[in-house]
């Protein structure tokens, strides 16, 4: 596909360009990851990241977000720098990104503090998180005293306590049960579905993939591009039906194959 092609599947006639990409280069060891990378996401949409492995799926949203420098290239948000967005971040590793030594009330209001909110609307931003997404735990507890499934869900109210124009999740649920990645991601759709916020997920289950995306983005393998772009518009909120539906079904078909094309394709 063109990239022209890919950028008018990518948007659709109504959608708006969000997150725009240009001439993104990134090397490790000699070796080439990304060159001259170029890349559209859409505004007010859940957009996933699946490809082989290897291929820079992290790479690729740390550089967007800033916490990789890439060797050349441009990012945009909605015209505007990074440090003129607010973005949140949910890492991998839930037990690493919470302060330990921070009750779970001041973990989430940490970026508020640290981006000088008023602190009565600070706190009342908190309280918003709490009723949003049922918390039933005790907030005056330590992340140590939390299950897994706990301190992920804290991670991800932290990350949205800004109010971010873009929320970036790198494998959000790799380190959870499966109890717990079935609860944090429907409360996490019905959020990012009232919220409308822009969210970039890295995956690397391809039903998780096409469960929670607007468009799953199919990386190659390197120097990785963007193979194809798939289109998932059911109806939300998805529930476990959703996995049977045909349109699920043919969607996630769709994907496989482009992977598989893409793994066994010669450098």
């Amino acid at each position: 596909m063109t990239t022209a092609h890919l950028r008018q599947v990518a948007a659709g006639p109504a959608a708006r360009t969000h997150i725009t990409v240009r001439g993104l280069s990134k090397r490790f060891g000699g070796q080439v990851l990304y060159d001259n990378f170029d890349l559209d996401l859409p505004r007010g949409k859940v957009i996933t990241f699946f490809g082989p492995n290897g291929c820079g799926k992290s790479t690729l949203i740390n550089m967007i977000c800033g916490l990789i420098r890439p060797d050349s290239g441009e990012v945009l948000f909605d015209g505007k720098t990074l440090r003129e967005t607010v973005v949140g971040y949910v890492f991998q590793n839930y037990r690493d990104a919470l302060f330990p030594w921070l009750r779970i009330r001041d973990n989430i209001l940490y970026p508020l503090r640290i981006a000088r909110w008023k602190k009565a609307d600070a706190e009342r931003r908190v309280d918003e998180l709490v009723a949003e997404f049922d918390v039933q735990f005790d907030l005056r507890r330590y992340p140590w005293e939390l299950s897994g499934g706990q301190q992920q869900l804290v991670s991800i109210m932290r990350a949205l306590a800004p109010r971010p124009e873009v929320v970036f999740l790198d494998e959000p649920f790799s380190a959870l049960d499966y109890e717990a990645t079935l609860s944090i991601r429907d409360k996490l759709q019905q959020v990012f579905q009232r919220a409308a916020v822009t969210t970039v997920v890295v995956s690397h289950d391809l039903e998780e993939a096409v469960y929670l995306a607007d468009y799953v983005y199919l990386l190659s393998k390197r120097p990785t591009r963007i193979a194809e772009v798939v289109p998932f518009d059911d109806p939300r909120p998805r529930t476990a039906d959703t996995l049977s539906e045909r349109s699920f079904v043919d969607t996630k078909r769709r994907c496989l194959e482009v992977f598989q094309r893409e793994v066994r394709r010669q450098p």
